[in-house]
């Protein structure tokens, strides 16, 4: 029996990632996991494999509009998440999406640089998402050398890039992980000075695609209502677990299991 759909919708704004790893790939399938349903706009288009990224090519803004509006005027959108954008072009793109969203959280992962080391957009674009993106942001989730870049501290603490990004940023988780560390150390940052700090095991080996999962596991967790501190435990704890079980299915980095593997039985 057909019904109609209760799942919360997320819109994605990210990139394509052919080894199925990051990006749109990894949002579908974490938001499927936690309960929500993915609406997936392709932003940029990538040559990569589970190492790295050697070339990409952002889509015309047009094409990314009339995605979003296609999506927007049918289905109920509970959050957004954003990845990869790659251009000051695609940032204003987005601006000119949410404002067809008000009050519908937006969760920003900024993402700057691949997994092995290849930058996903000019150095204009960190100042465009700090500048531009970050102020109508529920929350940023930025690694601890994304944060860097956002906040111009090539060494720069957590707490050091986080007190130069609150006042673009309302709420701001920096993630750990990758440090050396036994623990990793995950903080979550609020303009109103509360602060929350999460902790858990490093796991050994990398990963490819972790950074996705988060952001689109906590873009469904706000989808679904939880309250922010509860919705960013909830989404490490998941991300920690498909991090736990992942698979190395190529010659590169290991790939979060996001899905059980008998889902479909």
């Amino acid at each position: 029996m057909k019904t109609s759909n209760s799942r919360p919708v997320v819109l994605c704004l990210s990139g394509h990632d052919p080894s199925g790893g990051a990006g749109l790939q990894a949002d579908i399938e974490a938001l499927i996991a936690q309960g929500c349903h993915a609406a997936p706009t392709v932003t940029a288009l990538t040559v990569q494999d589970t190492v790295n990224v050697s070339d990409f090519r952002v889509l015309d803004r047009d094409w990314v509009l009339a995605q979003a509006r296609a999506v927007i005027a049918d289905l109920p959108i509970a959050a957004v998440k954003l990845g990869m954008l790659g251009s000051v072009e695609m940032v204003e793109t987005v601006l000119e999406i949410m404002q067809s969203l008000p009050g519908v959280p937006l969760v920003c992962d900024p993402v700057l640089r691949a997994g092995g080391g290849g930058a996903l957009g000019k150095d204009e674009v960190g100042y465009a998402i700090r500048e531009r993106l970050l102020p109508v942001a529920t929350i940023a989730t930025p690694n601890l050398p994304e944060a860097q870049i956002l906040a111009e501290l090539p060494n720069g603490t957590a707490d050091q890039c986080a007190e130069k990004l609150l006042p673009y940023c309302r709420n701001l988780l920096i993630t750990g992980g990758h440090g050396d560390e036994d623990e990793v150390h995950n903080r979550l940052y609020s303009r109103d000075g509360s602060r929350h700090s999460f902790t858990c095991q490093r796991l050994p080996g990398s990963y490819h695609g972790s950074g996705c999962t988060l952001a689109s596991t906590l873009a469904g967790r706000l989808a679904l209502g939880e309250d922010l501190p509860s919705a960013v435990r909830s989404a490490l704890d998941y991300t920690w677990r498909t991090l736990r079980d992942a698979e190395q299915p190529g010659h590169g980095q290991y790939v979060p299991r996001r899905l059980p593997l008998d889902f479909c039985s």
